[in-house]
């Protein structure tokens, strides 16, 4: 048995929250680079000029890449030989999402109540996703989201005879649909399979996937990048203002599902895909 001390996950954590939301992961940097070059649309291409250069600034000079600065977002991947110590991990991961936010100056976005909106002013609670996996290491991965993206994410609750091309028409609904107002172009999140929540968990899962792989099941690979080729004829574009570049790319995860159903959860977001990850 692996012991992990609360404190070094704390600090852990501070760090993801800080890498994460000012430099970004380097397959969706390059992806937004080489969409500047391609773009066809000037307007677009201008688009494009701006978020490259907005990375730079990012980068060089420490700060966010975006304004909203997400909800907290955790994967935590915890070996059976591990043992916690010092602490609850729950609360140690929180601890660490307070202090990188507060001490980062990063935007505090959460609040404490969905209705009454009293803000808790150190962007917790995170929300926390627990795998309990083979080994002595504990992998956390964070994902700050965005609600301008998130906000346009959609669920569906498809029946078998929707197959194959009922997934199609749902993903390029949720897109067409978000437009503008996810602040294109965007990475799409995928998640096809289990039941309500769990088809969510994976199209959250997605995004987290390096934009440049596909699915090892050749037929949802073919069916990725099926979609990100009809996506990008959407002319939506960089922006909202036009272009061949609508979407980075389309991840798809999936799940063994019941007879009678076929959910498909579409979680979108924006350029600004933010994840980074540790291992302890």
């Amino acid at each position: 048995m692996r012991e992990i001390e609360c404190s070094k996950i704390t600090e852990a954590v501070k760090g993801l929250c800080l890498a994460a939301n000012t430099v970004l992961g380097a397959d969706v940097e390059n992806a937004i680079r080489t969409a500047e070059k391609e773009e066809t649309s000037p307007l677009g291409k201008k688009v494009l000029g701006q978020l490259t250069a907005n990375l730079d600034i990012a980068k060089n000079e420490l700060i966010p890449i975006c304004q909203d600065t997400g909800m907290a977002i955790l994967f935590v991947k915890v070996g059976q030989e591990v043992h916690i110590t010092g602490g609850n991990l729950t609360d140690a991961i929180n601890q660490g999402v307070r202090e990188g936010y507060t001490e980062g100056y990063l935007r505090k976005s959460v609040v404490s109540d969905p209705l009454l909106r009293v803000n808790t002013g150190d962007n917790t609670p995170a929300i926390i996703h627990y795998d309990i996996v083979p080994g002595d290491k504990l992998d956390i991965m964070l994902a700050p989201k965005g609600f301008g993206s998130e906000n346009k994410s959609k669920l569906y609750m498809l029946t078998p005879a929707d197959g194959r091309e009922g997934v199609k028409k749902a993903v390029i609904d949720a897109v067409t649909t978000a437009g503008p107002n996810a602040c294109p172009p965007m990475v799409v999140g995928v998640g096809i399979g289990g039941d309500f929540e769990k088809c969510a968990i994976l199209a959250k899962t997605a995004l987290t996937r390096d934009i440049t792989t596909f699915s090892e099941k050749e037929h949802i690979k073919e069916l990725e990048i099926e979609l990100t080729k009809e996506l990008n004829e959407l002319g939506i574009g960089p922006g909202g203002m036009g272009g061949i570049t609508t979407v980075l790319g389309v991840n798809i995860e999936t799940y063994p599902t019941h007879i009678a159903g076929l959910p498909v959860a579409v979680n979108i977001c924006c350029h600004v895909n933010r994840h980074k990850s540790i291992s302890l």
